[in-house]
């Protein structure tokens, strides 16, 4: 066995340590993204996604390189694993992995700009002296303007610090009062 040290880069995930507590980021990995996308010098835009964007399955779409977009997507959803604030725009965005189309990869290419603008954010575990557990939902009811799903999503902390989020497209069936 031979001692590395302290772990400081595993997997595309930078490890900073301090006295406040350690700080997970993806920076390199993100700059290698837009490096390979040929979008390192793009002007950074402030929000991953446009709001109330209208991206669905359209008849008149006209189709991207698949193959493209599914890495892309791909990459972005590794890429969550340290960024919670981009869960929601890539859990759109991989709805389409299927049948992408020319609308669906120009959000890819905004939210890699959004990513330009935003390299320094990522996870912070602070050391803490208590062990509160705190849990936060939202749904967005029937928001999916092609099959009218909702998006749902969830984070739960404990101590203060971030230990899961999940964010998830499903079928809300609301009861009647009769019913309940």
């Amino acid at each position: 066995m031979k001692n590395l040290g302290g772990l400081e880069y595993f997997l595309g995930i930078e490890v900073a340590r301090s006295k406040k507590g350690i700080f997970l980021s993806q920076r390199k990995y993100v700059l290698d993204l837009l490096l390979e996308t040929g979008l390192l010098n793009c002007k950074p835009i402030d929000t991953p996604m446009v709001q109330n964007h209208k991206l669905g399955v359209y008849a008149n779409q006209v189709p991207t390189n698949k193959e493209r977009y599914q890495k892309l997507v791909g990459k972005l959803i590794y890429l969550s694993h340290t960024r919670p604030d981009i869960a929601y725009a890539i859990s759109i965005l991989s709805q389409f992995m299927h049948c992408s189309s020319e609308d669906h990869m120009g959000a890819v290419i905004r939210f890699l700009c959004y990513l330009k603008s935003s390299l320094g954010k990522g996870l912070m575990f602070c050391k803490n002296k208590h062990l509160n557990i705190d849990g936060y939902t939202d749904a967005d009811w029937e928001g999916n303007i092609t099959d009218r799903k909702s998006t749902l999503g969830y984070f739960t902390f404990v101590g203060g610090n971030l230990v899961t989020w999940r964010s998830k497209k499903q079928k809300v069936v609301a009861l009647s009062s009769a019913e309940a």
